[in-house]
């Protein structure tokens, strides 16, 4: 069976509560309570978004996470009364797409998921009719139809927001976009941290970059934003 969000979270009143909530909603929604079941879920059934908490009683969902992206690349939203900068950059670091802190507003919650259902719909070939099916800057080669990047004879897949991120800054090159726009465009919420923007743009320097550290195709703009430089 396919549902649009997976909830897991050892909470078994939350994880039950937010699952009823969405499907009142008219997002449908299942929950399971610890690691084992999450991977017993898939055995049998899908989903478009997945909601992991961190904290799974005596399991891990950072390991988790780590386990389900090895056959699973939908959106993963880590869900967590954890706050520190570094587990949301670890979360973000191992596959997740999203970091939401608890306790949060289920109107909330429900907004960001609906809007990331919407902005993961379909797939890379579908998602933008302007991009050739190959693009290339400087000595990376990107398939559009296939989300893939191609350097130095090795490929690399792009995960969903990396593509889209992509896709938005090859449609407005050699201008800053601001963070704000980047939000409103891409993510199409307000509910976004600096941290997860940064997070993804980092990722993709390393896929595309001859050197992160000193990027000369996605560059920052301090204070700004950031700017995809073509000079083809």
């Amino acid at each position: 069976m396919h549902y649009s969000v997976l909830v897991i979270d050892d909470e078994k009143e939350l994880a039950e509560y937010t699952a009823r909530y969405f499907n009142m909603s008219g997002v449908s929604a299942q929950y399971v309570l610890d690691a084992q079941s999450a991977v017993d879920f898939f055995k049998q059934n899908t989903c478009s978004l997945i909601l992991l908490d961190i904290n799974l009683g005596s399991d891990s969902g950072f390991d988790l996470c780590r386990t389900i992206r090895e056959s699973v690349s939908v959106p993963i939203f880590f869900i967590s009364a954890r706050s520190s900068e570094d587990d949301m950059l670890l979360a973000l670091g191992i596959g997740g797409d999203d970091y939401i802190c608890k306790p949060y507003s289920l109107g909330v919650l429900l907004a960001k998921v609906k809007a990331a259902l919407k902005r993961y719909k379909g797939s890379p070939s579908q998602t933008n009719e302007k991009q050739s099916a190959l693009v290339r800057l400087g000595s990376v080669q990107i398939d559009m139809q296939r989300a893939r990047v191609i350097k130095d004879g090795s490929e690399k897949q792009l995960k969903a927001m990396e593509y889209k991120l992509l896709v938005y800054l090859l449609n407005n090159k050699n201008r800053i976009i601001s963070k704000d726009e980047f939000f409103e465009k891409v993510w199409e919420t307000d509910y976004v941290s600096d941290v997860t923007l940064n997070v993804h743009i980092r990722h993709l320097r390393e896929k595309i970059e001859d050197d992160p550290g000193k990027p000369v195709i996605i560059k920052t703009v301090w204070g700004t934003g950031f700017i995809l430089e073509d000079k083809n």
